[in-house]
């Protein structure tokens, strides 16, 4: 079957950093796996990260890429929740080979129905974020219906595929959305899924508030270089508020900055179910087939910004420079081998 691999970690613009390769059709699976065709990939920071160039070299090749929409074509012997024939949409393990290949095993139970409204590639630009998203204000920071209805967010880099649903998220529940942006096509997108106010990340957070008469936020949502906006996040948070972050950070931070208002912080990382089989990993399931239902019920809007195919290395070249240049809207998928 048709793959795209890598076995060094080398810069996009070098054309061995990924490339197209053909192996041998997954032929076993697990009692909980799925055989899933896929049709469709997306992008995220997450590949980039991983692919970055770094002094080790792989002895087969090393298969990336966690999003991705398919037909279900073989199922093990314990499947329960899907059936052959199937159309599907996930994000996959951290752990495990990727979907940038024709066929890809995953664990059903971190696996959605795709949305019936949806095509291939506009279900594939969701998975990974829609995820993060969910878990980050719901698991993570405990939003809640009528408890938290009026209450403000903050929503640092609104523009990236993860704000992009975190935004429409938040409204949803009935918190008032504050998000950032650094340049007017990206303020202009997040205005768009209905943000109610923007401001700029690059500038002090604490001044960009005072301008729009905001006194404090009681959520903050951090999908942009933790440690940057550190100290500007302890200083405008409320007391007794919660910052979730997804970004990691290179060192340490003083978290003693948030005992003085009991403000408590909650990292996320979408993968952490499936890397530890949580006694809920199911969730994920559920979680996909809540969005799916809002996405067919129109109370969502797709978030696919720009369309590559076929699914080769040199497309995925250009899709790790795009996002490379920190200056992407939205998600950028992948689609047909």
């Amino acid at each position: 079957m048709k793959a795209v691999g890598l076995k060094e970690y080398l810069p996009i613009n070098d054309t061995n950093s990924f490339i197209d390769i053909d192996i041998e059709k997954p032929a076993r699976l697990g009692e909980r796996e799925m055989l899933v065709e896929v049709k469709a990939i997306s992008v995220n920071p997450v590949d980039t990260k991983v692919r970055s160039p770094k002094q080790r070299i792989e002895e087969d090749y090393r298969i990336l890429g966690w999003d991705a929409s398919g037909i279900v074509t073989k199922l093990g012997s314990n499947c329960t929740l899907f059936e052959v024939g199937d159309e599907v949409y996930y994000a996959g393990a951290f752990d495990r080979s990727g979907t940038n290949a024709n066929y890809h095993v995953v664990d059903e139970r971190i696996v959605g129905f795709k949305p019936r409204n949806l095509d291939f590639e506009n279900a594939a630009a969701l998975p990974l974020t829609v995820l993060t998203a969910w878990e980050a204000l719901y698991d993570r920071l405990n939003i809640r219906a009528k408890k938290d209805d009026g209450k403000t967010i903050l929503i640092i880099n609104g523009a990236g595929g993860v704000g992009s649903i975190a935004i429409q998220l938040a409204k949803w529940i009935g918190l008032r959305v504050i998000a950032t942006a650094s340049r007017d096509e990206s303020a202009e997108w997040v205005t768009s899924l209905g943000a109610d106010y923007v401001i700029n990340h690059h500038t002090s957070l604490s001044h960009e508030l005072n301008e729009i008469d905001v006194n404090g936020v009681d959520f903050i949502l951090c999908l942009h270089d933790t440690e940057m906006h550190w100290d500007d996040m302890c200083e405008v948070i409320k007391p007794e508020g919660k910052i979730s972050s997804i970004v990691g950070t290179k060192g340490p931070v003083d978290l003693g900055l948030l005992m003085d208002k009991s403000v408590s912080f909650h990292w996320e990382f979408m993968f952490t179910r499936a890397r530890y089989e949580t006694v809920d990993m199911i969730r994920q399931h559920e979680i996909l087939n809540r969005v799916a239902e809002m996405f067919e019920q129109n109370q969502l809007k797709p978030t696919l910004t720009e369309k590559l195919s076929p699914i080769n290395a040199e497309n995925l070249r250009k899709a790790h420079a795009a996002i490379e240049s920190g200056k992407t809207i939205g998600k950028i998928v992948l689609s047909d081998f």
